[in-house]
């Protein structure tokens, strides 16, 4: 019988302590964001007389509706083309033996190793010269482009831990590569997915550089950039903005809520694998 000790009881003191550190600042973002601006005290204080009128205001004049849909459709449709890139990609990459497949795979991955800031001129101008500055799509293109190396080198990674037992025995049943791929293979790649998928959400929800690049001049926004729009050189009213910021932080909590089981499983699956 496992009996409570000092050593649990300090696990239990350092594990409290991490929490609060990792609450006061949502405790301070939501204080604020419910606080009415003319209340000047600390953003410490509770705040007594809570308002609505903040996250009211900041839709209207941020114009966080069309920033929201923008955000929500450039995620959705750049995340799906990666997962689907990567993974068509990553599959003979992981199961071919020949000597191409070895040097395709080191030229993907000097995507991870050489930063886009390198190519943004380049990236600006041929985005330019198709007609797409201005335009949500032309986020899709530069995301979809970006995400496919770290992408691709996650599922070559878990690809190689599978057995192809499963893949061999489909192919003895007359299934070809791709069938075998959709059908054996895409099922047992779950847990990596999920991973990507959380991975990628993320970094192209908040991504702030390339909507200001590729928007600017135009009456496109996503949820960073309508945020940021808040903050003024003289003056800047961070009750709205911390409003924008909870507003902006909506959408993904909510996905996370609805798939929090397959999420944190998908996750610990894909790290282990």
């Amino acid at each position: 019988m496992n009996r409570y000790t000092r050593r649990t009881l300090a696990l239990e003191m350092l594990m409290i302590a991490v929490a609060i550190v990792f609450a006061f600042p949502v405790y301070v973002l939501v204080n604020l964001a419910i606080r009415a601006p003319s209340d000047t005290s600390s953003p410490i204080s509770p705040t007594l007389s809570p308002t609505l009128d903040n996250f009211t205001q900041a839709w209207q004049e941020g114009g966080l509706g069309g920033a929201l849909i923008n955000s929500v459709l450039v995620t959705a449709v750049s995340v799906l083309i990666v997962l689907a890139v990567s993974s068509l990609a990553a599959y003979p990459l992981a199961r071919s033996t020949a000597h191409w497949s070895r040097g395709t795979f080191l030229l993907i991955l000097l995507g991870l190793v050489l930063p886009f800031q390198l190519a943004a001129l380049p990236l600006y101008q041929t985005i330019r010269d198709l007609g797409l500055l201005g335009s949500v799509w032309s986020l899709v293109l530069f995301y979809a482009g970006l995400q496919v190396p770290f992408t691709t080198f996650l599922y070559v990674g878990f690809l190689r831990a599978l057995p192809r037992d499963f893949e061999e025995a489909a192919t003895i049943d007359g299934c070809g590569p791709l069938t075998a791929f959709r059908y054996v293979v895409l099922p047992m790649l779950k847990p990596i997915t999920v991973t990507a998928l959380v991975l990628n959400t993320v970094s192209v929800w908040n991504d702030f550089f390339t909507p200001l690049l590729y928007l600017s001049g135009s009456d496109q926004q996503t949820m960073p950039v309508a945020v940021a729009g808040f903050v003024g050189q003289f003056v800047s009213d961070w009750n709205l903005i911390f409003a924008a910021l909870l507003i902006s932080i909506v959408p993904v909590l909510a996905v996370y809520l609805a798939l929090q089981r397959s999420i944190i499983n998908g996750f610990a699956g894909g790290l282990k694998g």
